[in-house]
């Protein structure tokens, strides 16, 4: 260790308050424990980001909470789940803050660019939650099939009368087409091989040789996979290209036996035309975990659709999922804290800036 490395401060992480709850407690394992690794590292949460008792105005902000320039000053790293990263969190620069680990796959909430030119890596963890977030498109596609929102409404109202209006579908035999063969996408199509489904994926930068030991068509165009599905699941991250990737028209395609999933980005959705094709009955339903607005608002016509099915944002959330997910952000972090590069760099450009050389190399 050099001179100036050990008359260095601790290494001030912090972490996004969305991670406690109104008690202050961690959500789920955080794996905390990796940062006995390196004792220097310190870290704590955003206070004020975490929810309180007595604010029931917190779930309707959740969404759109901010890094807020005094807490870039006040780090030498960031952990976030939910916050957004904006331009104006780097209103006062950010001559401390070196990296920002995002505890999950997407990052269409930081913005990239301003991050490099304040010299700030950005991290995610691209595999944490891609066996969870593939069986939650599975649980979605399941639940559908044999119509659970029914079977259960049946029970609850006790009308076991009308067992016959709630006859599911079996699998096996139907055509599932994927919108997006990375990493959850494949692991979908692992998932239902014992389905013995047909699979078919549109997906312009998959590998053929991958698709094709997981027993997946790849198609040449989207329209395609709409036409000839029994059920869509739209996977992929959220870019201008993607954005309502599906509308009116694409819907439009879809079979009126078909059902969609998404458990990837609700904007990458035209919502209002969704609920318009299940409203009318053009397609037999849906299964949401992501919506355009989120939380979702009390007044969408989606709560009002009985052949949707509906979860928030967390069907991926489990106990393993998010201790792994957290512990490839903070072995990146633990890395930053030896003057190391963390695995998973979105915004590569930062890597040669001298800024940014100068701030990693405050800790090797």
């Amino acid at each position: 260790m050099t001179a100036s490395a050990s008359m260095m401060s601790n290494f001030e992480l912090l972490l996004s308050g969305d991670f406690l709850d109104a008690d202050g407690q961690s959500i789920g394992d955080l794996a905390l424990d990796l940062l006995a690794a390196n004792p220097s590292v310190h870290h704590t949460f955003i206070d004020s980001q975490r929810p309180r008792q007595d604010d029931p105005s917190y779930q309707d902000r959740l969404y759109n909470l901010q890094i807020q320039p005094a807490e870039v000053a006040a780090a030498d790293a960031l952990v976030i789940c939910r916050p957004w990263v904006k331009a104006s969190a780097f209103a006062e620069g950010a001559p401390r803050l070196v990296g920002i680990g995002r505890a999950g796959i997407g990052y269409d909430k930081i913005d990239l660019a301003a991050c490099t030119a304040n010299d700030v890596v950005v991290f995610n963890s691209p595999f944490g939650l891609t066996h969870s977030t593939a069986s939650a498109a599975l649980i979605l596609m399941l639940s559908l099939a044999r119509r659970l929102n029914l079977q259960q409404h049946l029970v609850r109202t006790h009308r076991w009368d009308r067992q016959k209006d709630a006859i599911g579908l079996d699998l096996i035999g139907c055509t599932l087409g994927i919108v997006g063969l990375g990493r959850t996408g494949m692991e979908l199509a692992r998932l239902v091989a014992p389905f013995q489904m047909r699979l078919i994926a549109f997906s312009p930068h998959a590998d053929p040789a991958e698709a094709a030991r997981l027993g997946v068509t790849l198609v040449d165009r989207l329209d395609d996979v709409l036409r000839e599905s029994d059920f869509v699941s739209l996977h992929g991250r959220l870019t201008p290209q993607t954005r309502e990737m599906i509308g009116h028209r694409e819907l439009a395609l879809m079979k009126p036996t078909a059902y969609f999933v998404n458990v990837a980005r609700g904007e990458m959705v035209d919502e209002p035309a969704l609920i318009a094709a299940l409203r009318e009955s053009r397609i037999a339903g849906a299964g949401l975990d992501v919506f355009e607005e989120e939380p979702l608002p009390p007044t969408s016509p989606l709560l009002t659709l009985d052949n949707v099915i509906l979860t928030p944002h967390w069907l991926c959330s489990t106990r393993q999922a998010g201790r792994a997910t957290m512990a490839d952000v903070l072995k990146g972090i633990l890395k930053i804290a030896r003057g190391e590069l963390p695995d998973n760099i979105l915004n590569t450009d930062v890597i040669e800036r001298p800024g940014f050389q100068q701030k990693l190399n405050r800790y090797a």
